[in-house]
Parts: structure tokens; sequence; C-alpha cells
């Protein structure tokens, strides 16, 4: 039995649970999994079972316990340093936990107008115009971040280079990115199918497309 289990959301859907899952499967650490269907009869009391926030993720580890994306991805930063789950170069690092935290606390009309929904393959213009200006902030963000990269002389597909926590906070971008059928500049659609065909992200995409459980979004909160 693993010493690690994480308790995620709808793989189809929760961005939120997205996130840490990427960065434990970074670790190589072996975990266990429990997903919970949100939005059933049940779901409110087995989250409450797992998580005081009574939300996903939520990560355990030994005796201790972590809900809330970043601070699980931090944790895990902590807990397996060899996993390089930060950049090690002090300024890259300070910028990927500034942007880090920009995509946890901010993008409103990214999140409300483009749910993560990765069983959608269809445009929506509308929906995009909406997000129009949370769109061109992440764009920025990676095309600032990938600059820093080769003016650095630095090597890898990802933000910083190699594969680190600010990547998985933006992860969930790229899989809405794709649904709702973002255009997107050369820089950044190079950076978003780095992400994308990044195997761990193709493993949690390929259990999605197995969920027989679907939710509308025009009915719930996506922030969860």
């Amino acid at each position: 039995m693993a010493d690690i289990t994480i308790y995620l959301g709808n793989k189809n859907y929760s961005s939120w649970s997205l996130r840490p899952w990427l960065a434990l499967k970074q670790t190589g650490a072996p975990f266990e999994e429990v997903v919970i269907p949100l939005y059933q009869a049940d779901s409110a009391a087995a989250l409450r079972r797992i998580s005081p926030s009574g939300k996903v993720p939520a990560l355990r580890h030994g005796e201790v316990l972590v809900w809330e994306s970043l601070a699980i991805c931090e944790y895990l930063a902590e807990a397996f340093p060899e996993a390089g789950l930060w950049p090690a170069d002090r300024e890259a690092r300070a910028m990927a936990r500034a942007v880090s935290a920009e995509m946890h606390a901010g993008f409103a009309a990214l999140r409300q107008n483009l749910p993560m929904d990765l069983s959608r393959h269809k445009p929506q213009p509308e929906c995009v115009a909406k997000a129009a200006a949370d769109i061109d902030r992440v764009t920025t963000i990676w095309r600032d971040c990938r600059r820093r990269v080769g003016d650095a002389g630095g090597s890898g597909d990802f933000l910083f280079g190699g594969f680190c926590i600010a990547d998985a906070m933006f992860a969930p971008v790229v899989a809405r990115f794709r649904s709702y059928g973002v255009t997107l500049d050369p820089v950044s659609a190079a950076y978003a199918d780095a992400v994308w065909n990044w195997p761990a992200m193709r493993e949690w995409a390929a259990a999605a497309e197995a969920e027989p459980w679907i939710i509308r979004f025009d009915a719930v909160d996506e922030n969860k």
C-alpha cells in the first residue's frame, strides 16, 4: 500500500485536481488515487470525509494531510526536492512562484467562460472572446518565461526549461485552449503542445476519456 494518497475530482473537469496530480507524477513516488465524482448525491459527504475544506484535491502523506492545489504542490516540492518542482536558479524560482500564484488567484473570466472540459472538442468563439484579456495575459506569461529560458541559455520545452510547478498550474489552461479552439502565437502553441504531449498529461487525458460522468457547466461552479 502506497504511503501517499491523492483525492481527485472528475478528470474531465477538475482543473484543480490536475495540477497537484501532475506535480506528484513528477516526483516519481508511488501513490494511490481516489476519484470522487463531483455533483452527485453523495459527493458533499464524501468530500467532507477526506478534506476539511470539503473540496478536492487533497493529499495524504502518512499522517500529513494537505488540501488546496498550490499548497499540495509546495508540500511535494519540499518532500521530494530531487524532483526539481521549482527551478534551481533563485531568480527563475521567484518568477515561477509569481506566475503560479497569479494563475492560482486570477483569471476569473477564463475560468467562467472556458471551464475545463476535456470531452469538449468544438471551437467556441463566443466564449473565447469573453476571455480575451485573460488569454492575452496567459500567453504573455508563457512568452516571457520561454524568452527567459532562451536568454539564460537553458534547454527544455517547458516554462523554465524542465517541468515544474508553474507548468502544472498552467496545464489545465492548455486543455481549455484545445477544447475551445483558442488560436495561439507560435511560441505559446509550441509550449502548449509540449504540455499536452507530456506523458503524464496524456495519461490523465486517457483516464478522463474513459470516465462515465457528465457535468453541465452552465449550472455549476467550476472552481472545484
